[in-house]
């Protein structure tokens, strides 16, 4: 056989290692995707047990407002009625929104348009900084600071949704500062310069062509933010009060998904109504 034949015919070294790279890239893709869907309908399982197994009623667990699972009602139901925790986490996460995206977008704007270099890599070493803090310190510096400052000037317990709300902007700011920081850069340059050479102003700029070509980017970090606040458990659950009933006010002691999960799931038997009611609360996080 032609020695040049039998060369060109073989593949190279260089080829089998780029298809290895690319089995493993994908081997990896579809164990990420697996393990994610196995654990959705693990919870989906769990969850809508309450309405297959105990029968419970899947409009008066959404909309019913009394929470004692080791209760039953006049039809011989536990009292699953999950609107407080509901009200309580949307509460909390659209409150730390609304305070946290002003700062964000006002300390992204800061960071990409008027901080020299060395007030911008400070910046972002404190964003970075309170990435990094466990949730637990949240919760006490919550417990400790915002609790008492709440019963003080506001009268109450102190505990409530808006310690909550005020916990989590704290924590939510630097991922969507982050973010909003990221898509601002992604704004094209001959934006702000061809706005700058119409005659508009540096302000006018940022508020009319970069604020308005990073909106989308600026949506999308703010929805995350949300998400995790929605997901948080631990620090909420220090200030919040834990009293599943409906919220009167900002200041009346409420609950949340996440710390009614935290609190009881492990003080309930796996197959009971109680277990499944909360796996239930888990799905409604899904």
């Amino acid at each position: 056989m032609d020695p040049i034949k039998n060369k060109i015919q073989n593949t190279s070294k260089e080829t089998r290692q780029d298809l290895y790279g690319r089995i493993i890239s994908y081997s990896c893709i579809i164990l990420i995707v697996v393990v994610v869907l196995s654990i959705f309908f693990f919870v989906a399982s769990k969850g809508i047990a309450t309405f297959t197994i105990n029968h419970v009623n899947l409009w008066n667990f959404l909309s019913g407002k009394n929470w004692n699972p080791a209760v039953t009602d006049d039809s011989g139901h536990a009292e699953l009625g999950a609107l407080p925790m509901i009200v309580g986490s949307f509460g909390v996460t659209f409150l730390a929104a609304l305070f946290a995206t002003p700062f964000a977008v006002g300390t992204a704007l800061y960071m990409t348009e008027i901080a020299s270099h060395r007030d911008e890599k400070f910046l972002q070493s404190v964003v970075e900084l309170l990435v990094g803090i466990p949730s637990v310190v949240y919760g006490f510096i919550g417990l400790s600071v915002v609790v008492p400052f709440i019963r003080h000037h506001f009268g109450g317990l102190g505990y409530g949704i808006l310690s909550g709300a005020i916990v989590l902007f704290v924590m939510v700011l630097p991922t969507i500062t982050s973010m909003t920081v990221d898509s601002l850069r992604a704004v094209p340059r001959f934006y702000k310069e061809a706005s700058l050479a119409l005659g508009a102003t540096k302000w006018q700029t940022i508020y009319k062509v970069i604020l308005r070509a990073a909106t989308s980017g600026i949506l999308t970090a703010i929805i995350f933010g949300m998400a995790r606040a929605f997901g948080e458990a631990l620090a909420v659950q220090m200030v919040i009060g834990n009293n599943a009933v409906m919220p009167k006010g900002l200041f009346s002691s409420a609950s949340t998904l996440t710390s009614v999960l935290t609190m009881g799931i492990g003080n309930t038997v796996m197959g009971t109504v109680s277990n499944n009611a909360l796996w239930s609360l888990a799905l409604i996080l899904c």
